[in-house]
């Protein structure tokens, strides 16, 4: 038998390689359901302080979420979650093969990053005061 070899790259070079916009908002999916997961006990505590009646409870809450790094936190949770069910949305509609044509995947991945964004922004405002 005649052996065929291919010229496979030795080493993957991360910094090379350019990921379509469609595989990043992928990745940001992945990392997004996996970041929500683990945060998930601190924002138990936070619903724990919240509904205390306590008035030692709420002066804690309140400062607590008085903090910069608490509120960023939270913004990033709330962007977190959006792109995760915006992102979801889409994998749903092409494991049913709607939009799996090149460039209408494309267009979706778009359709999430930007839509995930502007509804972050959107509740920021509204909860946040616009941080």
């Amino acid at each position: 038998m005649a052996e065929t070899t291919k010229t496979r790259p030795k080493f993957l070079d991360l910094a090379v390689i350019r990921l379509p916009l469609p595989g990043f908002v992928s990745i940001l999916h992945r990392v997004s359901g996996a970041g929500l997961f683990l945060i998930l006990p601190f924002l138990l505590c936070l619903l724990q302080l919240s509904l205390d009646s306590r008035p030692e409870a709420g002066a804690a809450f309140l400062a607590l979420t008085g903090n910069v790094f608490v509120k960023l936190l939270l913004l990033g949770l709330c962007w977190a979650y959006l792109h995760h069910f915006c992102a979801g949305i889409r994998f749903l509609l092409l494991d049913v093969h709607v939009g799996i044509e090149i460039d209408a995947a494309r267009r979706s991945a778009k359709a999430v990053m930007v839509v995930s964004l502007l509804l972050t922004t959107f509740v920021a405002a509204k909860i946040f005061g616009g941080i």
